[in-house]
């Protein structure tokens, strides 16, 4: 149904979805974020992610989000692909968003599902048909229904693959394995399908998924990216061992909300403040106690 012939070919790997930092006085950051996209480029990850979820996307302005891309992209330098989120619950809106961005050095679009108004099956296809038919940017699904209130079905998901070209991916983090191998089962070949819940990904790579979009990555990126490469060439041995190494650490950091966790981490390893911008605040000091004690556990496993 999309008029673009071409096929889109996206990595399979790690991509770390990348923390917005900011100074004290809550506006985004550069020399923070130059510090986080050579931190995680410099230990091998296959591709970065902007504006996602844990961009703390929502509480940023349409100004923002277009200073935060251009500075992502001007500090990444073409070093690895890019992903840019791209996603609202108002379609007509997404697609004027989508106009006033330069996205020439992004390869293609995250786009999460609407959000709040929990359209049905049928309106999250047309919502996406839309999206697909305004580009010629591959698009990549992204079902998290905890925190949008509705859920990608995986039968919308295989259909919205079949029928546009230039929708060639989803990140799934719904937690649902049935679903998951489902869409997994019935995909086109060049379809590819990315977990995006750091702690169940060992398992989910397990079943063919393509790779993670990682919370965790942020600070472990070179860790999490070997236990990733590790599973897609099938030694799972080591991904096991490096999963169970991370493990703590990816419960804790999401205990008291993302990306609170990893910003205070982040911090603690000298790449950015641990500003966050309301509603969402720093952790409490218990789970900093926590956090500083995991973190000195995993370095002397590593």
């Amino acid at each position: 149904m999309n008029p673009s012939p071409n096929e889109h070919i996206l990595p399979r790997g790690t991509g770390i979805a990348l923390v917005t930092p900011f100074d004290s006085k809550g506006r985004p950051d550069r020399k923070g974020l130059q510090r986080l996209v050579d931190h995680v480029v410099q230990s091998g990850v296959e591709f970065i992610v902007a504006l996602g979820t844990t961009a703390e996307t929502p509480t940023l302005s349409k100004e923002d989000r277009i200073e935060v891309l251009e500075m992502v992209k001007e500090s990444l330098a073409g070093r690895k692909p890019l992903w840019c989120g791209m996603g609202g619950n108002d379609t007509r809106e997404l697609l004027e968003q989508k106009a006033a961005f330069d996205l020439h050095g992004v390869d293609a679009l995250l786009s999460v599902t609407p959000y709040y108004n929990r359209p049905s099956q049928a309106g999250l296809y047309a919502h996406y048909r839309e999206l697909a038919l305004s580009t010629d940017k591959p698009i990549v699904l992204y079902n998290v229904p905890a925190r949008t209130g509705c859920s990608l079905s995986s039968e919308t998901t295989l259909r919205l693959a079949h029928d546009f070209k230039n929708i060639v991916a989803t990140k799934e983090a719904s937690g649902d394995w049935l679903q998951i191998m489902e869409i997994m089962r019935s995909k086109p070949n060049s379809f590819k399908v990315y977990s995006g819940d750091d702690a169940i990904s060992l398992p989910l790579l397990s079943l063919g998924l393509d790779g993670v979009v990682s919370v965790v990555g942020n600070a472990w990126p070179q860790a999490f990216g070997q236990m990733v490469r590790y599973a897609l060439s099938g030694n799972y041995p080591d991904a096991r061992r490096l999963h169970y190494q991370l493990l703590p650490l990816m419960t804790a950091v999401f205990r008291e909300g993302s990306p609170a966790g990893i910003k205070f981490i982040l911090q603690n390893m000298g790449i950015c403040e641990d500003h966050l911008r309301l509603p969402l605040v720093s952790v409490s000091r218990n789970l900093q106690t926590e956090l500083k004690d995991l973190m000195l556990r995993f370095e002397k496993e590593s």
